[in-house]
């Protein structure tokens, strides 16, 4: 059996000193930080209901509208650890260093929507019933892996979509205004930019031991990403409102996000075979068209703020 047509349990157990290292490395790097410490406590009040205290009005929220919609997407995102764990664990296993690497990679995740939602109801950003109301929903459906018994493609999924995480939670911490969300939003990004280098090594290791499958694999996940949340309800909607705010969208995501991880694997450069070139002249293709429907997408954005501009003045 060649390399190539190595089993996903092999390519695992081809890889674990690969993950074994890049834990050490995760663990030196990580730092310690605590949730609570990231919510201004003082600025809470009581909600209607069994405290009757003051029900929840827009009025209360101090960011745009665009902002709220990228704050509640990035927290519903979050909310879905349960079934990520799930998806991860079934994929790489609980044993030895992957099983170590999955309950870390879980126990950091869980901080992530723990702070954002304290956040967001101490400082009445969202709308708190709608809010849980669509985290029943999407919990309830679940996430399931578009790459299911690939365990190459799984990697690079993930490679790219922690890079994008974290570009959206330090856009949209920015975009709040407050230097408190500003910080607890760069502290979550800090943790998504360490996944996405575990994720990155063992997917650039995997290019070295396979490079025609890992470039096909490369290939189909740009052509088809898809970021966790794009079954939430009105996903569509709100991707465009996010993306017309600037929080993200896909100049972001080719030029911030896509473009960043293909050039540290160093695809362009890489001797392939016949199969993994094919693959390469095909994600360059597509790169390609990305490009340009950034650039229009861009374009349009720009014309309709310059006509929103005119209209005020």
């Amino acid at each position: 059996m060649t390399v190539e047509a190595l089993s996903d349990e092999a390519i695992l157990r081809e890889l674990e000193p690969v993950v074994e290292r890049e834990l050490e490395r995760h663990l030196k790097t990580a730092k310690e930080w605590f949730p609570h410490e990231y919510v201004p406590w003082s600025e809470g009040r009581n909600y209607d209901g069994l405290l009757e205290g003051e029900a929840w009005a827009p009025e209360q929220s101090k960011v745009p509208s665009a902002v709220a919609t990228a704050l509640a997407v990035n927290l519903l995102t979050e909310d879905n650890l349960p079934s990520y764990h799930f998806e991860i664990a079934v994929l790489f296993g609980r044993d030895r260093a992957w099983g170590e690497w999955v309950h870390r990679w879980t126990a950091e995740e869980g901080r992530h929507g723990q702070a954002i939602r304290d956040y967001l109801l101490v400082t009445r950003a969202c709308d708190p019933v709608a809010l849980e109301r669509e985290r029943m929903v999407h919990m309830a459906q679940g996430f399931q892996n578009d790459n299911p018994g690939d365990a190459i493609a799984s990697i690079a999924y993930v490679s790219f979509q922690e890079l994008a995480t974290r570009v959206s939670h330090r856009n949209v911490g920015k975009a709040t205004g407050d230097p408190i969300g500003d910080k607890l939003f760069a502290r979550i990004a800090t943790d998504e930019n360490l996944h996405m280098v575990f994720y990155r090594a063992l997917l650039e290791a995997s290019l070295e031991l396979a490079p025609d499958r890992t470039m096909q694999a490369i290939t189909q996940v740009v052509k088809k990403f898809q970021m966790p949340g794009y079954d939430l309800p009105g996903f569509q909607r709100k991707a465009l409102e996010i993306a017309m705010a600037g929080i993200y969208d896909l100049r972001q995501h080719r030029d911030n996000v896509v473009m960043p991880v293909l050039n540290q694997w160093r695809v362009w450069d890489r001797d392939l075979g016949a199969e993994g070139e094919k693959a390469r002249l095909e994600l360059d293709a597509y790169l390609s068209e990305i490009d340009a429907a950034a650039s229009r997408f861009t374009e349009r954005r720009e014309a309709r703020l310059a006509r929103q501009a005119a209209r005020q003045g």
